[in-house]
């Protein structure tokens, strides 16, 4: 395993700038993601890590030493890509020794490896099939298998399972933390699939336009954003527009047109002031649905509009007071509400209530 260091890194290709003065650290046997909306320059960060990139800007550090200027293959890392990489005309087996023959290791110790890989990712029996025989999932398990032959003490993974269905998705992202805890590597990986990154990360990176929106770990990023971008990109999110009315502590007091809210600012880099335009954040799921009417802040009245049942939860959409409309999801639930007239009541947690910056232009009430 090894740690990274990002230095102050930027990245240009001809009048587009991929990556703006990015800076992070990455913890030695860490499983840390990239995400963001298409463009925002994390296959940049990643391929620029890996060394296929060299940064206009910056520096990239493992363990404390330089290795901006190092080649690939001199890194000592192993990447997947989303295609999967594979020679057609080699076999299974052939394919997983490829690096190592590169490594110039003896025959026995290569057999060896191949052995090792083939039993690790469940196919044994299948080094002498061919690469076109196989299923999406085996030719994954295969990729995954060569970049792990070669014993990298950082692995590389850019959207490695966008070409696998739901079940193989879920299998796979299972199957590749298991493995980087049982070798003790440091995994770098992007992807564009939020549950992917919530339940295999242990921290996480945003980016938009180049830049880091935001760092930190899956419960942080998810409970705590920053940013509208951050709210929006991580799970579903309700945006409420107001105006601030108070703000001490790290708490705010916004005026809309649903009514008084309270709630957290996020952004330790920002705070904000008096009469300020504002945007609201509040997850589908923090919202509790009352037939009773609600008292105090963070209130809303309205009437169901659309319900659908998902089995371990149900969706609404509650069309609120002021003709704006509000997602809320409720766990488990035993029975389902109708759509109608019936006024219904929802409230939120001041802790569940997240102030953020609102973005330049206008802003308004919306659900996801």
């Amino acid at each position: 395993m090894v740690s990274i260091t990002v230095e102050h890194l930027s990245k240009s290709f001809g009048d587009i700038q991929a990556l703006d003065d990015v800076s992070l650290e990455i913890a030695a046997g860490e499983i840390f993601f990239l995400l963001g909306p298409s463009g925002c320059g994390k296959t940049t960060l990643i391929r620029t890590l890996a060394g296929f990139y060299k940064p206009d800007a910056g520096r990239v550090l493992f363990d404390g030493e330089d290795v901006t200027a190092v080649p690939p293959h001199k890194r000592q890392t192993a990447m997947m890509f989303q295609s999967y990489a594979l020679w057609p005309h080699l076999n299974v087996a052939k394919n997983i020794a490829f690096g190592l023959e590169e490594l110039k290791l003896p025959n026995a110790e290569i057999e060896e490896r191949v052995a090792e890989m083939l039993e690790m990712v469940r196919l044994r029996g299948l080094g002498g099939r061919s690469i076109n025989a196989l299923s999406g999932g085996q030719q994954q398990r295969v990729a995954l298998a060569r970049a792990l032959a070669v014993r990298p003490r950082c692995l590389f993974l850019d959207e490695p399972l966008s070409n696998l269905d739901a079940k193989l998705r879920l299998e796979m992202r299972e199957e590749i933390r298991t493995l980087c805890r049982e070798y003790g590597l440091t995994a770098v990986y992007v992807t564009h699939a939020q549950k992917e990154a919530l339940s295999v990360a242990d921290r996480m990176a945003i980016l938009e336009g180049g830049c880091l929106a935001q760092v930190g770990t899956p419960p942080e990023v998810y409970r705590a954003p920053h940013s509208p971008l951050v709210a929006e990109f991580i799970g579903e999110t309700n945006f409420i527009g107001g105006i601030v009315t108070r703000s001490e502590d790290r708490v705010a007091g916004v005026d809309t047109g649903l009514g008084d809210f309270e709630g957290i600012i996020a952004d330790p880099a920002w705070e904000p002031k008096v009469s300020d335009l504002v945007v609201i954040a509040i997850r589908p799921e923090s919202l509790t649905l009352r037939d009773a009417p609600t008292d105090g802040v963070n209130a809303i009245d309205g009437h169901i509009e659309r319900s659908v049942y998902l089995g371990e939860i149900a969706q609404y959409d509650l069309k609120a007071s002021d003709g704006s409309s509000i997602r809320l999801s409720e766990l488990n639930p035993s029975t389902v509400r109708d759509p109608g007239k019936c006024w219904q009541h929802a409230q939120a947690r001041r802790e569940d209530v997240i102030i953020l910056k609102a973005p330049p232009g206008e802003v308004e009430t919306r659900k996801p």
